[in-house]
């Protein structure tokens, strides 16, 4: 017959001195590292408390209940003191911080880092006040078009060719409706701006467009910015007198050889490409007379189809149209190596390539007066 001697049993007594010295730990605790460190010395693992809990399962069965409860209270006691000097030690830790970051305002304002502009928006504002020194107005226009302006009015019609080359983003419509589309390019702004604004028309429309496309040098998201001129007068010579001050302006360079290649745009007849002069030596592409050519925008006179679908009339009215990618240019005036840094919100990057908020673009002053670099 066994001992009733050697059935184990649980020592309130002890427990009591366990708990005692928990929580006389977590009191003395000066910071959060201290408190976990009781934390873990109680209730962790292999701690005081937690070990009694182990004795449950070498008891009676009839005093596994109270004692089960009796370790759990003790366990409870434990943790709602922790909880306690936890909200204590984190009031003082708060406190302690608030009077060390206190300013003193009758000091000068401390050195900080200074917000940058895009190199997007910097180019558009460069744009605009070349464009609007040589008389053009800005004009904008929605994101989401209708298939007439963004193609249909371009003498793009239905089945046209040219509508697949623009990798269109067409959205849902209710059934029976016409889908509405992502502009693709800002021509629609042309389309828009003739049809609300009588001749003469002289406009610089920059904006973001939207085409599925991605890849090292291309994004679903990009910006585009074009031109607009009609009139009764206007011809093929002021479209390259316009363009050529354009580049020479905007890359600050007083010689800088341009050509005129032929091309073709359904809304321009007859239509162009613009290339200007560069090198190309060393692996390294410098602008201006080097004897080699870079292509960097296209254009035309308006097809007097286009005119005709804004309710002018093609034998009274002519013009001029063209458009380039912001960010091309952008990367070819400024050194930026990759298409996709454009669009990493990385602050590092805009840090380096950004500019200061009040260098505002002049012909006067010129165009990166107080840049970043």
């Amino acid at each position: 017959m066994s001992d009733p001697a050697a059935v184990p049993t649980l020592d309130l007594a002890v427990l009591d001195q366990i708990v005692a010295a928990a929580l006389a730990e977590i009191a003395a605790a000066g910071d959060l590292a201290d408190l976990d460190a009781a934390r873990v010395a109680a209730l962790g693992k292999k701690g005081s408390v937690t070990e009694q809990m182990k004795l449950l399962g070498s008891l009676a069965p009839d005093q596994r209940k109270a004692a089960g409860a009796a370790i759990n209270q003790a366990k409870d006691r434990v943790a709602a003191a922790l909880d306690a000097r936890k909200l204590v030690l984190e009031a003082e830790a708060l406190s302690a911080r608030l009077a060390a970051e206190t300013v003193d305002l009758s000091l000068p304002a401390p050195a900080v880092q200074v917000g940058r502009l895009h190199p997007i928006s910097q180019t558009i504002d460069e744009i605009v006040e070349i464009f609007g020194e040589m008389g053009f107005s800005l004009a904008e226009g929605p994101d989401i078009e209708d298939d007439f302006h963004n193609f249909t009015a371009l003498n793009f019609p239905p089945g046209h060719p040219a509508r697949e080359m623009h990798d269109t983003f067409y959205l849902s419509a209710a059934e029976g409706a016409e889908r509405p589309v992502l502009r693709t390019h800002t021509s629609p702004v042309q389309i828009r701006t003739m049809q609300s604004v009588p001749p003469p028309i002289r406009v610089i429309i920059p904006g973001r467009t939207f085409r599925s496309d991605s890849d090292q040098t291309h994004t679903p998201m990009f910006h585009q910015v074009e031109g607009l001129v009609i009139d009764e007068a206007t011809h093929m010579g002021h479209l390259k007198g316009c363009l050529i001050e354009f580049v020479k302006a905007f890359f600050e360079l007083d010689v800088l050889p341009v050509r005129f290649r032929p091309s073709f745009f359904p809304f321009t007849e007859p239509s162009a490409e613009m290339d200007i002069g560069c090198s190309r030596k060393g692996g390294e592409l410098k602008l201006g007379d080097g004897g080699d050519w870079l292509e960097i925008l296209g254009c035309g006179m308006v097809h007097p189809n286009v005119i005709r679908n804004c309710g002018l009339d093609p034998q009274r009215y002519q013009g001029f149209a063209f458009g380039m990618g912001i960010e091309r240019i952008a990367m070819l005036k400024y050194g930026i190596p990759d298409l996709r840094t454009f669009f990493d919100s990385d602050v590092r990057w805009l840090t380096h390539y950004g500019f200061l908020p009040f260098d505002v673009p002049s012909l006067v002053t010129g165009a990166t007066n107080g840049g970043a670099r």
